[in-house]
């Protein structure tokens, strides 16, 4: 065996050598002698041949049945005046559209298996990449494209004589329009129920960007697509007699943003398959623009509104998403708003009203009477509710929708409240109509419940800040009594309810609630005395036996914010502990008999 190995070795090489001298021949032979028309015709002929001579040394040769008939193909050459356009689809909307369109404008259209298909079907006549390549479709359609006869076609500039006679040499012809678009990977990893991490793979597009990225550089001779609403313009652009480079620019930049957000799902998927940290080395954030707006928080600055496409923002719920039922289109504050109130209120079990003032709650109450619940968060301070955002974590019926609507403000019992903006998960048909007639520009959202485990960013100058979502819970939680005094079940439920609503407010906050509404909060004063001293005000006498909840840890208590809320008449407090004189705050507690809970959980807002 050894012998017979040895002896045999030599016809390797001998084999490659004499391959290489029949392609020489066959091409100075052949090709030199003939238009550059008939190269690729020439090219399967000597595919063909090679199949032969290495079936005479015993190499497995492809079959009849899988050769190519090159010969019915009469490719265009890169001579001016000859069009072909590259059409390779996953998503075929509006195919049979563009299809005529390009052949009644002239262009030989060459295609790829299902778009092939499917132009034929429409009576399109269509050239398969196969009979340009030479090569059949292979590898389960990983390799089809990938091919300098292809991409040859697609790079070579119009304007550099060295790159067209490198076309005609080797018998390529150019695009004038490439149209592609992509695998769906992005729909196939988010589908309900997820998908194997190797079907995953494999629904990642390769040849698809690679032709993209090719017609996008090449844009100034290459026009390409990837977007079907792009078509008409497409089809005008090609019919016009001047040239707009800036046309040309506009769709290879969108096609590059294509590519690039392909590339972001593909990273952001794949990243999650590693098991790593929550937090990459590097991460690239998707934006797609929903809607410019009138201006930013003030009328000087420009504004837009983005929605974040990120695999881990799909159905994720949110304001992002919200339907808009009616009313004036969003302005920058009204989304921020809007958010706020919306992470607010879908925070509560039980039905309940959050209204928000640039940004902070200003009255939120719960109760299974929700018309009650709504009337509860007007009264703890209906000068800030005028004018500002109203959400519920239920639907809005006809009832509700009502009250809604003629609802008088508390100061004066005659004013009739108005909103910006009401957020609710549902609305009746109903509700819908009589919110309508309350003002033609009230904005009516529905939005779904965000979902937990986010990742939370937040802009500075030249970087981002990036955070979990800060998604606790008075269940997730333990209220820890450090006082003598113990406070009652219903003093423990006021606590977690103040709780719940300061960790919404604003610091330095400070949230004065009873009987599941707020009675007053205090929020962004640079020390905790003096937003102690706004809920107080706002609360009123109801203060007596309510509960206290503050986002941080009390510095000082003697003569400071917790001596001030004992003699107030405050009954519980709860707040996260951690300073140096903890010890302070639970002897002044014992003194005024007041119930004292240690969370060991900060809220800070920012």
């Amino acid at each position: 065996m050894l012998g017979t190995a040895a002896s045999s070795a030599p016809t390797i090489p001998t084999t490659a050598q004499t391959a290489n001298s029949i392609r020489r021949a066959f091409q100075t032979t052949t090709f030199d002698s003939l238009s550059s028309s008939h190269h690729p015709i020439l090219c399967a002929r000597f595919h063909f041949l090679s199949l032969r001579f290495f079936s005479n040394v015993s190499t497995k040769a492809m079959s009849h049945s899988q050769t190519l008939h090159a010969s019915n193909y009469h490719p265009q050459s890169s001579a001016p005046g000859n069009k072909q356009a590259l059409i390779s689809l996953s998503d075929k909307k509006e195919l049979t559209l563009l299809g005529n369109g390009l052949q009644e404008l002239g262009h030989t259209i060459v295609s790829t298996g299902g778009t092939a298909s499917a132009l034929e079907n429409a009576g399109v006549s269509v050239t398969k990449v196969e009979q340009l390549t030479c090569f059949p479709e292979m590898l389960d359609g990983r390799v089809k494209t990938l091919h300098p006869n292809i991409h040859g076609g697609i790079l070579a500039r119009r304007d550099q004589k060295h790159h067209m006679e490198a076309l005609n040499e080797h018998g390529i012809g150019t695009f004038d329009v490439v149209v592609v678009n992509l695998y769906p990977f992005y729909d196939k990893v988010t589908s309900t129920g997820g998908i194997a991490f190797y079907d995953g793979i494999e629904n990642i597009d390769i040849g698809g960007p690679a032709m993209i990225r090719a017609a996008a550089k090449n844009h100034k001779d290459v026009l390409v697509v990837v977007d079907s609403q792009d078509y008409p313009a497409l089809l005008e652009f090609l019919k016009g007699s001047q040239d707009d480079q800036q046309f040309r620019r506009n769709l290879a930049w969108k096609a590059f943003e294509h590519v690039s957000s392909y590339d972001s799902a593909v990273s952001e998927w794949l990243w999650k398959q590693t098991g790593g940290d929550k937090f990459p080395p590097k991460l690239t954030v998707p934006l797609s623009l929903k809607s410019s707006l009138r201006y930013g928080e003030n009328p000087h600055q420009k504004a837009a509104f983005y929605v974040d496409k990120s695999l881990s923002e799909v159905n994720a719920g949110g304001i992002a998403t919200a339907i808009q039922h009616h009313g004036k289109e969003m302005s920058y504050n009204n989304y921020l708003d809007a958010d706020a109130a919306w992470n607010c209120v879908s925070e509560f079990r039980n039905p309940t009203c959050v209204i928000v003032k640039h940004t902070n709650p200003c009255g939120v109450a719960s109760g299974d009477d929700i018309l009650e619940a709504y009337r509860l968060a007007v009264k703890a301070d209906p000068v800030s509710a005028f004018g500002g955002i109203v959400a519920f974590n239920i639907e809005v019926d006809d009832a509700l929708a009502k009250e809604i609507r003629e609802f008088r403000s508390p100061t004066d019992g005659e004013t009739r409240m108005f909103y910006e903006i009401v957020v609710a998960p549902k609305y009746t048909e109903k509700g819908l109509e009589i919110l309508c007639g309350k003002s033609k520009t009230l904005r009516m959202l529905e939005a779904k419940k965000n979902e937990k485990g986010k990742l939370s960013l937040r802009q500075v100058c030249g970087g981002w800040l990036a955070q979990d979502s800060d998604d606790l819970t008075p269940q997730d939680i333990q209220f820890n009594v450090v006082s003598e005094k113990k406070p009652q079940d219903n003093e423990l439920r006021d606590a977690e309810f103040a709780w719940l609503c300061v960790k919404h407010v604003k610091s330095n906050a400070i949230v004065i609630a009873k009987d599941n509404r707020m009675l007053g909060m205090g929020s962004g004063q640079p020390n905790r005395l003096e937003s102690l001293r706004i809920a107080l005000r706002k609360a009123g006498d109801e203060v007596k036996g309510a509960a206290l909840a503050s986002d941080a840890f009390f510095p000082f208590a003697w003569k400071d914010a917790v001596e001030e809320a004992c003699e107030s008449g405050i009954g519980v407090i709860a707040e996260p502990g951690g300073s140096i004189r903890d010890g302070d705050a639970v002897d002044c507690c014992n003194k005024y008999g007041v119930s004292l809970l240690f969370t060991k959980v900060r809220h800070f807002r920012h």
